[in-house]
């Protein structure tokens, strides 16, 4: 694990790429970043992960990283040590932790609790919508650091993801007060931002081909074919929004239903979405 200080060793904001090692964009929107750091302005830690799965060019080395947390330090794999490790390094810091997916070409953040500390910086993020993970946090980062915002950049492997993990990057240093800011915002239209909740996991059946039909964050209705499974549709059995919803993304599921909450500038942190 590479870590990186700068404004002081008792960082209060931290920055993670590399929780899988196939995930480059996170990797290269810190590294390009520190080619000529700025002036920080509150201390920022700055953490490569998983090294050995990063130079494998592996999701994991033994098992997945983001599902390791809070770990074990004499864990029986080397993912559990490092998720150890890794909590022990950012401590109760406000964390950005960036991904990529086969689900999504656009940018969207991922929260465990939309509590009054991630509200101000997620509603300055250049994301297209807001998660709220709900029941499905279990040996994530969030378990470890509530305090993180996930970021899925963009297509994995793509130049656009690690565009927008550079920006997404900026963006959160900038909402933090960990550097000055560069532009202005239009607050207006930030406020916009929808606010969704994962609600439940969608299966797939074992099969050689699979084909998703709709569209991320567009609701499905009761009755539309949105996959199928060597030719043969799944048709949803109510209405939905699809999250993560890919045809190849996961092993033994589609990706997951969720309700729309509302815009986050109408939602109360903590109330509305605890």
């Amino acid at each position: 694990m590479r870590v990186e200080y700068f404004g002081g060793t008792e960082p209060e904001l931290a920055v993670v790429g590399g929780i899988h090692g196939d995930e480059p964009c996170g990797i290269n929107a810190i590294e390009q970043l520190l080619e000529d750091p700025p002036t920080f302005e509150r201390p920022v830690v700055f953490v490569i992960a998983n090294e050995e799965a990063i130079a494998a060019e592996h999701r994991y080395v033994e098992e997945d990283l983001n599902r390791a947390f809070p770990g074990d330090e004499a864990g029986p794999t080397h993912e559990k040590r490092l998720a150890a490790d890794l909590q022990s390094t950012l401590g109760d810091c406000l964390t950005l932790s960036m991904h990529s997916t086969q689900s999504y070409d656009g940018t969207f953040a991922l929260v465990n609790e939309l509590t009054e500390q991630l509200h101000g910086p997620l509603g300055q993020l250049p994301v297209d919508a807001v998660v709220d993970v709900g029941s499905h946090s279990k040996g994530r980062l969030f378990d470890a650091i509530p305090t993180t915002i996930e970021v899925e950049c963009g297509y994995q492997g793509s130049a656009q993801a690690t565009r927008n993990a550079k920006r997404l990057l900026q963006s959160f240093l900038e909402a933090t007060g960990a550097v000055a800011p560069t532009a202005t915002e239009d607050d207006s239209q930030l406020e916009e931002l929808p606010v969704f909740r994962l609600d439940r996991q969608i299966p797939k059946s074992e099969a050689a081909t699979y084909d998703v039909f709709v569209s991320n964050f567009e609701q499905v209705a009761k009755g539309e074919r949105f996959a199928a499974a060597d030719g043969v549709d799944v048709v949803a059995e109510e209405s939905f929004y699809p999250v993560l919803l890919s045809a190849y993304g996961y092993e033994t599921v589609f990706g997951y239903t969720a309700e729309y909450l509302g815009k986050i500038g109408e939602l109360d942190a903590r109330s509305e979405v605890a």
